[in-house]
């Protein structure tokens, strides 16, 4: 019997050096330094890495660890799984038992007639899918030119090539000098252009104008996260959603909801939308349908969507490896299970509460901080030179990663926005199954690093 061997930390850094180039961080620095942190065992809402420190995981890692780490129910879900039959392809019309029960679980979660699912393994490819099949149902309508997509500027959907392009964030769609032609951005929550109001002084930004420029028969749909999560956790004002819908069903455009962040709790309902009371005629997942256990994704599509595409009768050529994975789908029925068995949504709403009261006691205390907003278990607040006047801090004052550096010295992992010039934006999203008591000591330990970064703006 072989006895694996046990590597040093700086053996796997090296190693990792040598090897991994990593996603969302500077090349360079993984290659010169290695990598900042390595796990290596998570237990409720905190994690401990390999050096033995150990962190509150404010962030639920990507937005998705919304049962919190090491949850042995989920764990035993993928076992069984694995042990009975790990992994079998949905290509061919073959499935199997969990992708179907999950699938008739999500289409009791969505709202309206949300009732056909199309799995994928993530965000990204949850949102490209999306784009295809709103072009693909036009297609079948007869719209043979229905094809532009249209998202929000500093939204955020994914990494794809297409996907990346609909990301409203430049350094996004730079990148690589590929993109998609199909896809335009409207400044996002233009309440009163969106309504029809032309005097709007960015009425020419609105997703109508749009419209109007490029003419409904060339537009295929429009997509919005509920909140703006990537791009610096932006809600949406009241009546924007609803006024989105309406222009969508005005000009016979589907609406695509990219609940990727916001669905099962994060913000309190079963999806983000949930809060507007509309339906959209499509709501992309991935993230929480598995609390992060594994990767999974998909869209629910409305049943006229549904049918529609139902009558075609040839080879759909659309789908990947882990389309349904047999695993990935038992996580997500466990996972759901335990949402609805502990009343998790219910408790977000009640720790929303208390996570705004703590963020609104910063910016109360802090004359830099400002903007305190919280949905559900979703929150941000920014950091100003000048709040009262609305003023940014200069370029190159990293007050957001200075913020982010004193938590993670007194151990709570938090994220920074900044892509734009002077944007200091801190976000807060823990795991969902998160106390009062744990949620306290969060905002507490935000206070005395807010103390020691103010002291030095």
């Amino acid at each position: 019997m072989t006895t694996k061997k046990k590597y040093t930390i700086n053996e796997l850094k090296e190693i990792n050096k040598r090897t991994i180039i990593h996603p969302q961080s500077v090349p360079k620095d993984n290659a010169d330094n290695g990598p900042s942190m390595i796990f290596e065992k998570g237990e409720g809402i905190s994690f401990t890495d390999m050096e033995g420190n150990s962190y509150i995981d404010g962030i639920s890692q990507l937005w998705n660890v919304n049962l919190g780490h090491g949850n042995e129910e989920l764990a035993q879900a993928a076992y069984d799984q694995m042990k009975t039959f790990a992994y079998g392809s949905q290509f061919y019309s073959n499935s199997s038992e969990p992708a179907i029960l999950l699938a008739e679980k999500l289409a009791e979660y969505a709202p309206g007639d949300l009732n056909g699912v199309f799995y994928t393994s993530g965000g990204s490819e949850a949102n490209e899918t999306a784009f295809k099949l709103s072009r693909f149902y036009w297609q079948l309508q007869g719209y043979k030119s229905k094809n532009i997509i249209i998202s929000l500027k500093r939204g955020y959907h994914g990494v794809t090539i297409s996907t990346q392009r609909a990301t409203g964030i430049k350094e996004y769609q730079e990148f690589s000098g590929s993109g998609d032609p199909n896809i335009l951005n409207a400044t996002a929550h233009l309440l009163n252009a969106e309504k029809g109001d032309r005097n709007d002084p960015q009425y020419e930004e609105s997703i109508r104008h749009i419209v109007e420029t490029y003419g409904s028969d060339r537009i295929a749909a429009v997509i919005i996260e509920p909140i703006q999560g990537a791009g610096g956790v932006h809600i949406p004002p009241k009546g924007y959603l609803q006024a989105v819908r309406e222009l969508c069903d005005e000009q016979n455009i589907l609406m695509i909801s990219d609940e990727v962040i916001c669905g099962f709790g994060r913000t309190g309902k079963n999806f983000g939308v949930n809060h507007w009371n509309i339906v959209p005629d499509m709501i992309s997942f991935a993230k929480g349908i598995t609390s992060g256990c594994f990767p999974l994704g998909g869209v629910i599509l409305s049943q006229k969507i549904k049918d529609t595409i139902n009558q075609f009768d040839d080879n759909l050529p659309h789908g990947f490896t882990y389309t349904g994975h047999p695993t990935a789908c038992a996580v997500g029925l466990k996972n759901l299970e335990i949402i609805e068995r502990e009343n998790i949504i219910s408790h977000v709403a009640e720790m929303e509460e208390e996570l705004q009261k703590g963020l609104h006691h910063l910016a109360n205390k802090y004359e830099y901080v400002t903007n305190a907003r919280t949905v559900g278990l979703l929150g941000a607040f920014d950091m100003m030179k000048n709040p009262e006047d609305n003023v940014l801090f200069d370029e190159g004052v990293d007050a957001a990663g200075n913020m982010v550096e004193a938590c993670s010295k007194r151990g709570l992992i938090i994220r920074p926005f900044d892509y734009e010039p002077g944007m200091n934006i801190l976000a807060v999203a823990p795991p969902l199954n998160i106390t009062k008591e744990e949620l306290q000591e969060m905002i507490n330990i935000m206070d005395e690093a807010l103390s020691e970064v103010v002291s030095t703006l």
